[in-house]
């Protein structure tokens, strides 16, 4: 017969915990040893990326900005006075001479301003010949008493000298000889005071008279003022050039003030870049140094002549002057035209450089993705970054020459360490 044992169970139970710890034990360590594994490599194309392979040597360091051509020389044509636009000669684009009537403008109130002065002045006129010829007769007239005082004068001097001789012999009284001298000295005396008075006459009348043509003066400038400003009714280019639009140009029978901008003429031969360069490298732009323009039909050499000091939407303007040679700007250079330019700010003889990353800034550090000598993986490097440039930047640390990057935007793999590459 069958003889139960007492110690089965146990032992039957002891194998039991013994194979659940052995099966805990094992699902612990495989994820441990899981989890300590790295992930594994994503797959990147090959052909989509962006390689370049860092170099040493000679780099220039360039800034380009967007800009237009804008004309040195610019006149803008302002109303001199208030007025319609009666008649539009010249519309924008047509090259102008400095004599060349844009527009004609039209003022009644000018008009009769200037009838009005000009009768004015005529009137001022008549008055001053008038009061010259007054001034004149009255001249002849005390000259006419002086010759008579004169000559009655002369002849009672003579009647007493002779008076005189014959009292002197005792052949005329005393008392006569005395009262006929007494009557020359008097006509002497009235001689000297009507030439006294003829000579203060003489500047009074031309006090009077250089009072009146100044009033002439007055009028007649007055008068001159009002024909320029009419005749400044038919608006004049100013000088040779083409005649450009205006932001808000004026229409025919647009009423206009004084100053109000009609039109503006520029010389085209004559023109300059304006860039706008980010306010993040213009730092190390400076007057004098050498620029590239690129009209899209043709280069540009140039040196930057001013550096706008404020910022305007995150840019600096800066000016370029065009070096134009005997052959001229190109023939697609004109005012307004859009164009690339480039500044070179130095040029450094001996460094480490590679292309620019696409998130590569000035003196930061990135984390590039280096790839295998053998091309088929890459792996995430720490690199420190020095002076860029436009298209290079100086590599300061972590990587050496021959070192082959990715340059384009790996951000979507920023959670990886390796990639690989098909």
């Amino acid at each position: 017969m069958d003889i139960p044992r007492k110690d089965a169970s146990r032992k039957k139970l002891i194998r039991r915990i013994l194979i659940g710890l052995v099966v805990v034990v094992v699902v612990v360590g495989t994820s441990l040893a899981l989890s300590r594994l790295k992930p594994a490599a994503p797959s990147v194309d090959a052909g989509v990326i962006w390689k370049d392979t860092v170099k040493r040597g000679p780099m220039t360091r360039e800034v380009r900005g967007l800009g237009t051509l804008i004309p040195e020389s610019t006149l803008l044509i302002p109303a001199t006075t208030a007025g319609r636009v009666d008649r539009i000669l010249v519309r924008p684009g047509t090259p102008v001479k400095a004599d060349t009537i844009v527009m004609i403008l039209t003022s009644p109130e000018l008009q009769t301003d200037t009838l009005n002065a000009e009768f004015a002045m005529k009137a001022s006129q008549a008055d001053y010949d008038n009061l010259r010829v007054t001034l004149e007769k009255a001249k002849i007239d005390m000259e006419a008493t002086i010759g008579q005082v004169r000559g009655d004068y002369n002849t009672a001097k003579l009647q007493a000298d002779r008076d005189a001789a014959l009292a002197k012999e005792g052949l005329f009284s005393e008392v006569d000889a005395k009262i006929s001298a007494g009557k020359a000295q008097e006509l002497k005396n009235r001689l000297d005071l009507e030439q006294q008075r003829l000579k203060i006459n003489s500047q009074a009348e031309d006090a009077q008279l250089a009072a009146q043509k100044v009033k002439v003066e007055q009028l007649r400038a007055q008068y001159d003022l009002k024909k320029s400003q009419l005749d400044q009714l038919k608006v004049r280019a100013g000088f040779d050039g083409i005649l450009q639009q205006l932001p808000t140009p004026v229409e025919e029978g647009q009423s206009v003030v004084a100053g109000t901008p009609l039109g503006k003429v520029a010389q085209p031969s004559k023109l300059k870049a304006e860039l706008k360069i980010a306010e993040t490298q213009v730092k190390d732009v400076a007057i004098g140094q050498h620029a590239v323009i690129d009209t899209r039909n043709g280069l540009i050499e140039g040196r930057v002549s001013r550096i706008d000091p404020s910022i305007l939407n995150g840019t600096v303007t800066v000016d370029v002057a065009l070096i134009v040679g005997k052959e001229g700007l190109p023939a697609a250079a004109r005012p307004d035209l859009s164009v690339d330019g480039t500044i070179e700010l130095e040029r450094l003889n001996d460094v480490v450089y590679v292309q620019r990353p696409v998130f590569g800034q000035q003196d930061s550090t990135v984390q590039l993705f280096k790839v295998d000598p053998d091309g088929k993986y890459a792996n995430k490097v720490k690199v420190a970054l020095g002076r860029a440039s436009v298209n290079t930047i100086e590599v300061k640390d972590g990587l050496k020459v021959g070192d082959t990057v990715i340059l384009s935007d790996m951000s979507a793999y920023d959670q990886y360490d390796r990639i690989k590459l098909n």
